[in-house]
C-alpha cells in the first residue's frame, strides 16, 4: 500500500513504525503536522491509500479524514480518550494498559477501533513504557489494522466507547506535597511526567521541573535537598528520599529552557550545593560487574547522552576492565538507550558551545580508543536500546556488535547541522561496509532497524529478547565464544589485524583528520550545527518536512 505517516515529530515510535512498514514492502512517506494546508498538500501530492498518525498533538483536518481513511495510534486501551493517557496510567498505578488504533472522526479518540493490544505495566517512567511496551504493542496493532484494511474487513469495534474525554493532566494534579507524600507517591508523579512536561516544583524559590527520579535509602526534612551525587540531587520525602537526576530550568536572564543534570542546573541557578553523599542507586552512573572471565559494563545514561563526566567514567571503567585478568568485556549501555553520542544539552548551556563541543568529542573519542586498545580482550557491544550518531560508531569499536531486535539505529550525523562526525568512524565503518558502503551510509539521514543493520553488515548478530533478557543472552553467547576451541586463534587474528592497520595508518591520524573537520563544524563560518543544536534542545517546532522523509520510500 501507499501510506502517508502524519506525525508531530519523527520520534522513536514513528521511526519504528516507518521501518516496519517500509520493510514490509509498503510505500511510505512522512509529513510533519505543521498545519492543515501542509497536510492537504501532502495528501494531494501522494494520493495515499491510507493515512497513519502514530504521534499527533492536534486533530486531523475534517476534509482529510472524511475523504481518506485515517488511522490514529492512541497510547491507551479501548475506551480511553485524551492526551494524557499514559501519564494518568503511570500516576494512578494502572496494572494494565494498552494501545488502540482507531479511525479519525469528529470527536477526538472516539472513532471505530481497528485493532488494539494490552500489556502489563512495569514500575517505570512514562518514557520507558512508551519506548518499550507501547512501541511493541503499537507495531503489532498497526500491523493488524493494516491487514484488516487490506482484506476489506473493516474495524474490529464500531467505536471507542461512550466514556468522556479526559483532559490534559494539569500541573496542579501532578504537584508533589513533600510534607505528606511517600517516596512511592513522589516517584509515581515524576515518572508519570517523564520526558514532558516534568513535575513543576521549586528549589530555593527557583521554578524547576523534576525528571529522572529513583528511590534512595536516606532520610531528612521532607522537601529538603539533603545531598548530591555526581550529577543527581537527593531530596527527602515523608518516609525516605529520592534521587532527582535531571532538572528543567530557565537559564538566568534568558528565555531558554533546558533540561540538565540536577547538580549542574543548581550551579547555573546560583543555588548552594548540598554536601556530597556516597549512596548507591544514583541515575546515569556507570555500573561494572565481574562474571567469571567476563567484565560487564553498563552505562544507563539519561537519554543516552554522554557529557564529560560520563565519558570519563566510562573510559575509566573500560580501561580498568582491560587491565584486569578478564578475558572478555561486555558493554550493554542502558535498557532504554545504548548511546546517542555527545550531550547536546550541556553543550547548549555552556559559556562556549564550540569549545564544549570540541572537549566532548575528544572525550568520547577517548572512550572509543579505550575499546580499540583492549587488544588482549574480546570486546562485545550489545545495543539493548536505541542508538544514534556517535553512539552507534562507539559500538563499532568493539570486536563483535550485537543489537536487540526492535532497536532503532541512526548511524549518521548529518541531521545535526551536517556534522562530519568522529569516534574513529573513518576507520571503523569501512572495515565493515567498505569505502563505498561507508560513504552511502554516512550520506543518509534515515533510521535503520537492527534487522536492516544485520543485513547491511553493520552489526554481527541479533538478540531476540527484552533488554534484561538480552543481556543474559549476550552473556551466554560470550561464554560460549570463550569456550570455543578456536577462540585464542580468533583473538590472535584480531591483534594481528590491528597491528597491520596501525602500521598502514595509525589511529591517531584518523582521529586528527576527523577532528580537523569537526573543528570547522564547531568554529567555522557555517553555523548550521549550532542552529540545529539549539533547535533540537529547545524543541523549536518544525516548519516543514525535510525531503528525505517526505519522499516515498520502500524497502524489501
Amino acid at each position: 500500500m501507499r501510506i502517508l505517516i502524519l506525525t508531530h515529530a519523527f520520534n522513536s515510535l514513528t521511526q519504528r513504525i516507518w521501518l516496519e512498514l517500509t520493510e514490509a514492502g509498503h510505500e511510505v512517506a512522512v509529513e510533519f503536522d505543521v498545519n492543515d494546508a501542509a497536510t492537504r498538500r501532502a495528501v494531494a501530492r501522494l494520493r495515499p491509500d491510507l493515512l497513519l498518525a502514530p504521534f499527533l498533538k492536534r486533530a486531523i483536518p475534517e476534509d482529510v479524514w472524511r475523504t481518506l481513511p485515517c488511522l490514529v495510534v492512541h497510547p491507551g486501551p479501548p475506551g480511553d480518550k485524551g492526551p494524557s493517557a499514559l501519564d494518568r496510567a503511570v500516576q494512578e498505578g494502572a496494572p494494565e494498559w494498552g494501545v488502540t488504533v482507531l479511525q479519525a472522526v469528529a470527536e477526538m479518540d472516539a472513532g471505530p477501533v481497528w485493532s488494539h493490544r494490552r500489556f502489563s505495566m512495569r514500575t517505570a517512567t512514562k518514557s520507558s513504557l512508551y519506548r518499550r511496551e507501547v512501541t511493541e504493542a503499537a507495531v503489532a496493532a498497526v500491523a493488524e489494522a493494516l491487514e484488516r484494511f487490506e482484506q476489506g474487513l473493516g474495524p474490529a469495534l464500531r467505536d471507542n466507547g461512550s466514556e468522556p474525554m479526559r483532559p490534559v493532566l494539569p500541573q496542579a494534579d501532578r504537584a508533589i506535597d513533600w510534607e505528606r507524600m511517600t517516596t512511592a507517591e513522589v516517584l509515581a508523579r515524576i515518572r508519570a511526567a517523564d520526558g514532558m512536561p516534568g513535575v513543576r516544583d521549586e528549589i530555593e524559590d527557583h521554578p524547576v521541573w523534576l525528571h529522572d527520579a529513583l528511590p534512595a535509602d536516606a532520610n531528612g526534612t521532607p522537601g529538603a535537598v539533603i545531598g548530591r551525587g555526581e550529577e543527581a540531587i537527593l531530596r527527602a520525602t515523608a518516609d525516605g528520599a529520592v534521587w532527582i537526576g535531571q532538572l528543567r530550568m530557565t537559564l538566568p536572564g534568558e528565555a531558554r529552557t533546558l533540561k540538565l543534570p540536577a547538580v549542574e542546573a543548581l550551579r547555573l541557578l546560583g543555588v548552594p550545593l548540598p554536601p556530597r553523599v556516597d549512596l548507591p542507586g544514583e541515575p546515569s552512573r556507570v555500573e561494572t560487574e565481574r562474571h567469571g572471565e567476563i567484565a560487564l559494563i553498563r552505562f544507563p545514561f539519561h537519554n543516552g547522552a554522554m557529557n564529560l563526566g560520563r565519558c570519563r567514567a566510562l573510559e575509566a571503567a573500560i580501561r580498568a576492565a582491560a587491565a584486569s585478568d578478564a578475558r572478555a568485556i561486555l558493554l550493554t549501555g542502558g535498557a532504554e538507550f545504548w548511546s546517542n553520542g555527545i550531550d547536546l544539552a550541556t553543550i547548549e548551556a555552556s559559556d562556549s558551545p564550540a569549545e564544549a563541543s570540541m572537549q566532548l568529542i575528544e572525550a568520547i573519542d577517548d572512550v572509543c580508543l579505550a575499546l580499540l586498545e583492549a587488544r588482549d580482550k574480546w570486546v562485545v557491544s550489545l545495543m539493548r536500546g536505541n542508538a544514534g550518531a556517535g553512539g552507534v560508531f562507539m559500538a563499532l569499536a568493539a570486536d563483535e556488535v550485537l543489537a536487540r531486535d526492535g532497536v532503532v539505529l541512526n548511524p549518521h550525523y548529518k541531521n545535526m547541522g551536517n556534522l562530519y562526525g568522529s569516534e574513529y568512524w573513518t576507520y571503523l565503518l569501512p572495515r565493515r561496509l567498505g569505502e563505498e558502503g561507508a560513504r552511502e551510509l554516512m550520506e543518509t539521514r534515515l533510521p535503520l532497524s537492527a534487522r536492516g543493520a544485520l543485513r547491511l553488515g553493520l552489526i554481527d548478530g541479533l538478540v531476540e529478547a527484552g533488554p534484561d533478557a538480552a543481556e543474559a543472552e549476550a552473556m551466554a553467547r560470550l561464554r560460549a565464544r570463550l569456550d570455543e576451541p578456536g577462540f585464542e586463534a580468533r583473538l590472535a587474528a584480531k591483534q594481528a589485524r590491528r597491528e597491520r592497520d596501525e602500521a598502514e595508518k595509525p589511529l591517531a591520524h584518523y582521529r586528527a583528520e576527523e577532528l580537523e573537520r569537526m573543528r570547522l563544524n564547531f568554529f567555522g563560518f557555517d553555523t548550521s550545527y549550532h542552529v540545529a543544536r539549539y533547535n533540537f534542545i529547545t524543541k523549536v517546532p518544525k516548519s516543514r518536512t525535510p525531503h528525505y522523509l517526505a519522499r516515498l520510500t520502500r524497502c524489501g
